[in-house]
């Protein structure tokens, strides 16, 4: 099988559904990053010996492609309901769960004290420039508003993660 078919030679691609369009369009920049996205998580995930986040990112992984699908073709029927309320609840239980187990603080921290952090924490960018690319392709075509709100706590989750998996917190004191 060959990986190339000279059909995006002249700047095209194919969307999901067949559709031809420019390689730069919004829409392609929307699940292009969360494609970046899925591929920065799983260089993460190499970093990282918690097994259960490892599974807990092995979970995102493979919903990302639901979100990348949905993204990715005009006719949206084929993913309706694949990004849904209990995945977007599923997240904030992970969010709450690592929270808790940290202790408060009211400061910014300095991100990526080790190799597993500071790759969560490019991820995390990720993630938020995909949330970005995603609102404003919502400007042009309809966008589900639970995709919208799942890659926001997404992000916030993936923060919560790299932050539990900080090993030296060092704080950025702002002076007055």
């Amino acid at each position: 099988m060959k990986i190339y078919t000279k059909t995006g030679d002249r700047g095209e691609t194919s969307l999901y559904d067949g559709k031809r369009v420019k390689k730069d369009d919004i829409r392609v920049e929307s699940y292009g990053t969360i494609d970046e996205l899925n591929s920065a998580l799983g260089l993460a995930r190499n970093f990282i010996e918690d097994q259960e986040i490892v599974e807990i990112i092995y979970g995102i992984q493979r919903e990302l492609f639901n979100v990348a699908g949905e993204l990715a073709t005009e006719n949206t029927d084929n993913f309706k309901g694949k990004v849904d309320e209990t995945q977007i609840q599923a997240l904030e239980k992970i969010i709450d769960d690592y929270l808790e187990k940290m202790p408060k603080m009211d400061k910014f921290i300095i991100p990526g004290s080790n190799k597993a952090s500071a790759s969560l924490h490019v991820a995390r960018t990720v993630c938020r420039r995909a949330e970005r690319r995603i609102l404003t392709f919502s400007r042009e075509e309809d966008v589900s508003p639970l995709l919208i709100k799942y890659v926001n706590r997404l992000s916030d989750t993936i923060y919560a993660l790299a932050r539990y998996l900080e090993s030296d917190l060092r704080y950025v004191d702002f002076k007055k």
